[in-house]
């Protein structure tokens, strides 16, 4: 007897987006078709204006598709108002922007717990939650430092902090390394590596590949259309560069 699939986190099915009309119109998504398996990790690829920031816009519920269906963890948010966006933007996906996207003058600690503030949790429980998601990114120790006392790369592990803490169904990451320099980046892609390693199901937008090779699978779009589509490792299997990310981080510490 055939294992039943399991739900994926995101389908996209013949999804296009338009931009004015007639004969101004620009068609910046032309009929995606993409799915994203729970537990996978996938970077989208291209050149300025292949479409990749306007798939992002969608799958991140920044944005509605013109025609076509987009399901994220099993919900139909295509045709979703502004208020149901949010509300699903809060609770199921994690952003990771490359300008970090923290608030000034706010502790690390304090940033991490935004979203639990916005989800009414309980300050103890959101203390909580903040305070583990810090220590999965190797942030305890700058916790309640503001980010201009910050580097740019520990103000990105703060960033990834508040991503993960509400335990979203989708780490959304937009150009994660694009901000940094060479060593902070490896420090934050071998920090995704670890999550995806764990189970988390990220979408990661680059025009690096350098970093998208990090990724299990690897998407091109070019004039809004998937140019290619390759898969470098199982979704069940750790991320192709987790060992080697994890002796990097061993010979660090050592």
């Amino acid at each position: 007897m055939s294992r039943p699939l399991r739900r994926a986190t995101v389908v996209l099915s013949g999804v296009t987006k338009t931009y004015g009309s007639g004969d101004i119109a620009v068609h910046a998504l032309r009929g995606i078709d993409l799915r994203v398996e729970r537990g996978d990790f996938v970077s989208v690829m291209g050149a300025s204006g292949s479409g990749k920031s306007t798939l992002m816009n969608l799958i991140g519920c920044l944005d509605v598709p013109t025609a076509g269906r987009y399901l994220l963890d099993g919900i139909d948010v295509s045709r979703l108002d502004d208020f149901e966006l949010a509300y699903i933007r809060n609770r199921k996906i994690g952003f990771v922007f490359q300008s970090y996207n923290l608030v000034p003058r706010t502790s690390a600690l304090r940033n991490v717990e935004l979203p639990l503030i916005y989800a009414r949790m309980p300050k103890a429980e959101r203390r909580e939650r903040a305070e583990q998601a810090l220590a999965a990114v190797g942030m305890t120790h700058r916790a309640h430092h503001v980010p201009s006392e910050l580097s740019g790369g520990q103000q990105q592990r703060a960033a990834i902090a508040r991503a993960i803490v509400t335990e979203p169904a989708l780490i959304l990451a937009d150009e994660p390394t694009g901000n940094l320099d060479t060593a902070s980046g490896v420090e934050v892609m071998q920090i995704f590596s670890r999550l995806n390693a764990a189970g988390r199901t990220i979408v990661m937008i680059t025009h690096e590949p350098e970093i998208a090779v990090h990724a299990k699978r690897q998407i091109h779009l070019v004039d809004g259309l998937v140019d290619s589509d390759r898969r470098t490792a199982p979704v069940a299997a750790p991320p192709p560069l987790h060992a080697a990310d994890a002796d990097a981080t061993a010979a660090v510490s050592l």
